[in-house]
């Protein structure tokens, strides 16, 4: 499967914007929570860039290898605080978004361990990193220790 057109060379523009959303939500949400929501969100979507670029971030920021294989599957393990499985079970909503919108128990529960600031800020992560899944699946983005 090749690379389709390229979002920084082909649209600066809105890869600019994007970035700048990004720095934004870079400051505003906890970096290690972040990046478990952006590969929750890309596991979900299968954008195999986004796995691949999120993982390897936050295993280079230190987080540990047994968390991150278990966002697949994190309800089933142990390894997470309480605030991080409401923020993972909002993501799990927010991406899989039906008509329903997001579950009371659902918004509930993060509403529990984060403020009203916080939660706003954490479904603007979450979606952003649908939206960069939405741009890298159809662009078929291909992951970075695949290219070299």
């Amino acid at each position: 499967m090749s690379q389709r057109p390229n979002i920084a060379a082909e649209a600066p523009d809105l890869y600019e914007a994007c970035l700048g959303v990004e720095a934004y939500l870079h400051r505003s949400v906890d970096p290690a929570l972040y990046e478990l929501v952006k590969l929750r969100a890309s596991i979900i979507n299968e954008c195999a860039y986004c796995v691949d670029r999120h993982s390897h971030e936050a295993n280079g920021a230190g987080e540990n290898p047994t968390r991150l294989f278990a966002v697949a599957a994190w309800r089933e393990t142990p390894f997470f605080t309480p605030a991080e499985r409401a923020a993972l079970a909002l993501t799990d909503s927010v991406t899989l978004l039906g008509s329903g919108g997001i579950p009371d128990d659902v918004w509930n529960e993060a509403a529990a361990h984060f403020d009203s600031k916080e939660l706003i800020d954490l479904v603007g992560a979450i979606a952003m990193i649908n939206l960069w899944n939405r741009i890298a699946v159809p662009l078929r983005a291909t992951p970075r220790r695949a290219a070299a």
